[in-house]
Formats: C-alpha cells, sequence, structure tokens
C-alpha cells in the first residue's frame, strides 16, 4: 500500500485552485540552519504548520495557537514550508539551508499569502448542488455509523488507560475512499468524565542528533455520537469519519483524548499496521 506521508498538502491544494506555476516560481525563500532559531511572525496565530522535508523543523505551540513558529535547519537539498493561520489564510515558502544567517527574524504581512482554504461560492446553483451533496452524504454517514457501532468486529487490542478512564479503538473499517473509527471510551471512575476535546494526528519522530515529533492534525469529515460527557461508571461508543490515509512504519497515529477542567488525559498510539489493513 503507498504511503500518503503528504496528505495535508493534497488536501490544502485541492481547495487552493488559485496557485498556478508562476506562483510557486515567485515564493520567497528563507534561510535557517542546525546553530540558531529562525522566527516566522505571522498577522494571525499559527493552526498548522509543515515543511516537505525531515531536514528542516518547524515547530510552533499546539496547545495555544500564537502568531509565530520557529524554523531550523540541517545540510540538504531545498524544501518548502507551509503555513495556515487560524483565519485559514495560506502562506507558502521556499526552505534552504545556510550555514552564516544575515536574518533571524521575519515579520509576515497578510499581502504574503497565496490564498484561503475556504474558497467562496457566489453562484445559487452552486450553493444548491453541493448542499444537495452535503445533505446526502451526510445521510449515508450516519446509517453507515450506526451500523457500524451495532457490529461485534473488532480490528486488534488498541487500548489505554489512565486513572480509571479507559480509551479504545474498537475498529477501523475502510468505505469509499474513507477510513471510520470505531471509538470508545469507558469510565471505570467514581466520577463523571467531561470531553473537552478527542483529535487523532499522525506524527514521526525525526532522525539524527536533533529529534523532533513532528505532529500533523487529522480533521474529521463526521464526527457520530461523540459525547459531551461519559457518566460514572458508563460506555461512551462513538465514529470518527475521516479521509482515507496510510502510513510508513516510522509513522504512528496518536488519538489524544482531553478531559475539560481535569487530568485524566489519555494518548493512544495507533500503529500503521492497522492503518495500513482496515476491516
Amino acid at each position: 500500500m503507498k504511503t500518503y506521508i503528504q496528505i495535508i498538502f493534497l488536501t490544502v491544494i485541492s481547495f487552493s485552485t488559485f496557485v498556478s506555476a508562476q506562483t510557486t516560481e515567485m515564493l520567497d525563500t528563507i534561510y535557517a540552519n542546525d546553530q540558531k532559531n529562525v522566527a516566522l511572525f505571522f498577522p494571525e496565530p499559527i493552526r498548522q504548520g509543515i515543511t516537505g522535508s525531515e531536514n528542516f523543523v518547524f515547530t510552533y505551540n499546539r496547545e495555544k495557537e500564537q502568531y509565530f513558529g520557529l524554523l531550523q535547519a540541517k545540510p540538504g537539498k531545498a524544501s518548502n514550508l507551509l503555513v495556515i493561520n487560524r483565519n485559514g489564510s495560506i502562506f507558502s515558502y521556499i526552505v534552504r539551508y545556510k550555514k552564516e544567517l544575515s536574518k533571524l527574524n521575519y515579520f509576515i504581512p497578510n499581502s504574503k499569502s497565496i490564498g484561503n482554504e475556504k474558497p467562496l461560492i457566489s453562484a445559487t446553483t452552486q450553493k444548491d448542488s453541493i448542499q444537495e451533496k452535503v445533505d446526502n452524504k451526510t445521510y449515508y454517514y450516519q446509517k453507515f455509523c450506526s451500523y457500524l457501532l451495532e457490529r461485534k468486529q473488532k480490528i486488534g487490542r488498541i487500548k489505554n488507560r489512565e486513572e480509571s478512564i479507559i480509551l479504545s479503538v474498537e475498529n477501523i473499517v475502510f468505505d469509499n475512499e474513507e477510513l471510520y473509527f470505531v471509538v470508545q471510551i469507558e469510565n471505570k471512575s467514581t466520577l463523571d468524565y467531561d470531553l473537552n476535546f478527542l483529535d487523532l494526528s499522525l506524527f514521526t519522530r525525526q532522525k539524527g542528533k536533533k529529534k523532533s515529533l513532528q505532529r500533523l492534525y487529522q480533521e474529521p469529515i463526521y464526527k457520530h455520537k461523540l459525547p459531551l460527557k461519559v457518566k460514572e461508571g458508563q460506555t461512551a461508543k462513538f465514529v470518527y469519519v475521516l479521509p482515507k490515509f496510510s502510513l510508513s512504519n516510522d509513522r504512528r497515529a496518536i488519538l489524544e483524548l482531553n478531559e475539560k477542567n481535569g487530568e485524566r488525559n489519555i494518548e493512544l498510539k495507533i500503529s500503521h499496521k492497522y492503518i495500513n489493513n482496515p476491516n
């Protein structure tokens, strides 16, 4: 099965029809090395940032959105950096390694954005057509997710526990170019569990002396019966629907469960073998 390492690029490009070959040629270049941090300040907080090659690392605060990120580089071929702000603005740069740096801080204005990930649709007929497709798709998701919740099929033992809260992935199913994750939260504690968020991310550990963990958040297409609260002694079962993806051997998926106003947080690692071989 092929490995889709740069799925985020495909996703963003599919929404960005304005990106042409001429735009690519005119991209600004940012230089970095492995001795200093190069700071990039954006007009809006950073929601997502990724480099095209492993010899470049772009770090930013994923817990609390901030306006700046830090870039470092190891010797190697030039690559690219893609950053998406909280408001959907897209910024793209060529990044290169340079032993001696003359500039350590970049203040990036809105005018440098190459577009937005959410295109506007002005024609009424187009809106009606899209709405009809959305309604039909949502109906299909509802029916298929309900069917999966009733099945007793399991894909393997994918489970983690923290203070009597058990997070598990019961099944992963492939259907119509999409992956369905059947997830279960079991509350064996004496306190209700209020859900803050449940996120699925892809990560890989960089090789070499400077090891870092790059995470790429995966936005679900549809969530079925996601609870806001799991009461004491009860179990909640629900489904996340995501676009199909696969992982190489050095990559994993992480399901992160976070408690609202609490500390019973759980990270559940999902091996590439389960992602690449769904039911």
